[in-house]
């Protein structure tokens, strides 16, 4: 039976860390929120997501069904799926580092979704722009440094080398740090624009994964929803600057 993922229809969002994996895998799932029909649109997840009844309701998207096993949380579904889909270390020891990565990266996508709303996810952008500017220049200057610096020497000192992020091979992590690059880039183009020079292991990675062949294609397909302005990753031009 195909995987059911479940996220918000026309948006990449946290839901894409784990279309990604998918994809690589060439793994058989459903979109839910992006077909019709009995059990799909968004009308389906809301059912589910309202299901008082359920005590393991997710709180909120994405959230992914296998058969009768509903997981949820980004780090926590890549947790399942990774040796699942061959995208995880087989040493137990290497599967607790790349989640704890994994985590790392979610920490990140909140504090890029708190430069464009730092006051309250319930207020447009529009609402908070003042303080949407101070956060991203704090964002820019410090958080990204920080951050990207961060997953710069862990795959400097990977053991087996600095081409994956965990181990010998791909994993979901160095996907989800191809998804990372890609939205800062799109969201923050004049930051970015010296990228290759401060963090080439980083860029490098993110090119080989996408010139992966699935990863390619899809990259190239429909299934690839582009990024805009209502998901984790915008780009507001007054929100960019050069990075210090």
């Amino acid at each position: 039976m195909p995987y059911e993922l479940y996220y918000w229809d026309g948006l990449q969002g946290r839901g894409e860390f784990i279309r990604l994996a998918l994809e690589e895998a060439g793994a058989a799932y459903i979109d839910i929120t992006r077909e019709s029909g009995p059990g799909r649109g968004t009308s389906a997840m809301m059912r589910m997501l309202k299901d008082a009844g359920d005590l393991h309701t997710p709180f909120a998207p994405p959230f992914l069904k296998d058969g009768e096993l509903l997981v949820s949380h980004v780090a926590n579904i890549l947790f399942y799926l990774g040796p699942k889909l061959g995208l995880a270390p087989e040493d137990e020891g290497l599967r607790y580092a790349a989640n704890g990565l994994q985590l790392t990266i979610t920490d990140f996508v909140c504090e890029v979704h708190d430069t464009h709303h730092p006051i309250a996810t319930e207020l447009y952008y529009e609402d908070q722009k003042e303080a949407a500017k101070a956060r991203s220049i704090s964002f820019i200057d410090h958080r990204i440094p920080k951050y990207l610096g961060y997953f710069e020497r862990t795959l400097s000192n990977n053991p087996a080398g600095d081409k994956h992020s965990v181990g010998n091979r791909l994993s979901y992590v160095d996907l989800s740090l191809f998804q990372v690059i890609e939205g800062l880039r799109y969201a923050f183009p004049r930051a970015t624009q010296l990228f290759a020079r401060q963090y080439p292991l980083l860029v490098a990675l993110h090119d080989r994964v996408q010139e992966r062949p699935n990863i390619a294609r899809y990259l190239a397909s429909s299934r690839r929803i582009p990024f805009n302005e209502s998901g984790i990753f915008r780009h507001y031009p007054e929100l960019d600057r050069d990075a210090v």
